[in-house]
């Protein structure tokens, strides 16, 4: 199975410059105009996921909640630490998650639309 995450933003640039400057996901491909509506599509080319990020004329409006969370897992501690500086390098925000497992296995920041994003070093492989 694929998976893909689509959402509507009003800040579609932003969205862009975050993802792919804090997070290093790629550009995989994007669309001009189609029925009204800009995007990009964001991930990694080796991975079975993405995310899709719609612009069009009609405001973004979201109904989140302090649980709803994007996690993100690093595969090395080179990446984690990257991402890590990246995040201080741009003056982000770490947030205190609600949840209290997040706390102690990860990092949170917000993306431009103020969604929380969980950076968590659980994943990352040992040699």
């Amino acid at each position: 199975m694929v998976f893909r995450m689509a959402r509507h933003t009003s800040r579609l640039p932003e969205m862009r410059e975050f993802y792919t400057q804090v997070l290093e996901l790629e550009v995989l491909g994007s669309f001009i105009g189609h029925n009204g509506y800009d995007g990009i599509f964001l991930g990694k080319k080796e991975s079975d996921w993405h995310l899709e990020f719609t612009q069009s004329s009609e405001e973004a409006v979201h109904i989140f909640d302090e649980d709803d969370v994007l996690v993100f897992y690093p595969v090395s501690h080179a990446e984690h630490e990257r991402i890590l500086d990246k995040i201080h390098q741009m003056g982000l925000t770490l947030m205190a998650p609600k949840n209290p497992y997040w706390l102690i296995n990860g990092r949170m920041i917000l993306d431009p639309d103020g969604f929380r994003i969980i950076i968590s070093p659980l994943r990352i492989k040992h040699a």
